[in-house]
């Protein structure tokens, strides 16, 4: 549950549509599940606005199933399962389409992005929009997982897909689009300019996240990681190499600043 289902509730309550029992059942369940191989946080939504999202690496199937239960009794309306690959997601979809409690969910996975949503996609309510921008083709695992995660975290999302600074006008032809942003996501390898020339351009914060894409001297990633770290245009922040989920989350809670209550 996070602030906008709890809100819902109370006015649920406040029209009659809710008894006061079933209000303090929902809101009074434990802050965490003790599962034994997890604890899934219950209240994090109330305490941060945005709910438990599940780490899907490492984790079996049957583990990921068992926490997303959890969290949905629970009454989080919508689960985020970060990267997850076809296979483990299959199995995860069959697991969960078992269980009583998540067997009518809706369930979709994005092979690119190895983000698996479990529940409906909620409409977007920030104050804008927020853009998310890649160098390349090569970039979009990370860019998509950017770009789902601001969508989750109730963001309208803008995709700009392919503009490096190799051809630089692609980029500036979405100038428009850049300035009318909350926040923009600049997601590049190799030697990670493009977060630079978009810091140029906007008149709102750029998250720079570096990708591992590249060869040679761009060793992973560090190469761009390093030059976004370097960056000269104000207002740049830099999260981690392949970080798309970190890039999207931060720049949702940019997009909903003036919402919080």
């Amino acid at each position: 549950m996070d602030r906008s289902e709890l809100a819902r509730l109370f006015r649920q309550v406040r029209d009659g549509a809710t008894s006061v029992e079933e209000a303090v059942r929902q809101v009074g369940t434990s802050p965490f599940e003790d599962l034994g191989y997890a604890k899934p946080d219950l209240h994090r939504g109330i305490r941060t606005g945005r709910s438990e999202v599940i780490y899907g690496a490492s984790k079996t199937a049957e583990q990921i199933q068992g926490i997303a239960c959890s969290l949905i009794a629970a009454g989080q309306s919508v689960v985020l399962v970060t990267r997850l690959d076809a296979e483990k997601a299959q199995q995860t979809e069959e697991l969960l389409a078992k269980d009583a409690r998540t067997k009518t969910t809706k369930v979709r996975y994005d092979e690119i992005s190895g983000l698996m949503v479990v529940g409906d996609m909620p409409a977007p309510d920030g104050i804008g929009y927020v853009v998310v921008a890649c160098a390349g083709t090569s970039d979009l695992y990370c860019a998509e997982e950017a770009a789902l995660t601001a969508e989750v975290c109730h963001s309208r999302v803008e995709r700009l897909y392919d503009v490096g600074v190799a051809g630089i006008h692609r980029l500036l032809s979405y100038a428009d689009v850049l300035q009318g942003a909350s926040a923009v996501v600049a997601v590049a390898g190799m030697e990670g300019a493009l977060a630079s020339v978009i810091g140029g351009l906007c008149a709102c914060p750029v998250i720079a996240c570096p990708t591992s894409v590249g060869y040679g001297a761009s060793f992973n990633g560090l190469a761009a990681l390093l030059a976004m770290l370097n960056s000269c245009s104000s207002g740049t922040s830099v999260v981690n190499i392949d970080n798309g989920f970190g890039a999207g989350y931060q720049a949702a809670l940019i997009d909903h600043i003036q919402t919080r209550g």
